[in-house]
């Protein structure tokens, strides 16, 4: 088994700059994504992501678990807002997913987890090297 949280992020007012305005954070576990993954992703994010964050989140346990409330709580310059019950559509990191899945991994069969891991680090750069793709992503999920 292979999991992967992500994030999708947009930074509107940096269009203007000469810096990256979008960017894609993963992760990898070889088991299903629990609080302490959660967690730590959002760790990862709060490192590299300047300012305040505004986290679009689906409801999957791990994020709504005690401890990662617990650590939301803790780190105010995080922001939570969930999306509907179902509603992949709303979701940029589901079209990030789907783009991999039917695009550069599309007739893959890796042999073993690392090749797997291998072949999804080489798509997440192919894609984070093409901010127009990102932006296609965001807004595909019409968030505002």
């Amino acid at each position: 088994m292979l999991s992967a949280i992500s994030a999708v992020t947009w930074r509107p007012w940096v269009l203007r700059a000469r810096q990256r305005a979008h960017g894609l954070y993963f992760q990898l576990h070889r088991h299903g994504i629990r609080s302490r993954e959660a967690i730590g992703f959002l760790s990862h994010l709060l490192r590299h992501i300047r300012g305040p964050i505004d986290l679009v989140w689906d409801r999957l346990g791990a994020h709504t678990s005690g401890a990662t409330w617990t650590f939301l709580l803790a780190h105010r310059r995080i922001t939570v807002h969930h999306l509907p019950p179902y509603c992949p559509e709303l979701n940029p990191d589901e079209y990030v997913w789907g783009h991999i899945k039917r695009h550069q991994l599309a007739n893959s069969c890796p042999e073993n987890h690392w090749s797997l891991r291998k072949n999804l680090h080489r798509a997440v750069r192919r894609i984070r090297s093409r901010p127009q793709l990102l932006a296609s992503f965001i807004h595909a999920a019409a968030l505002t």
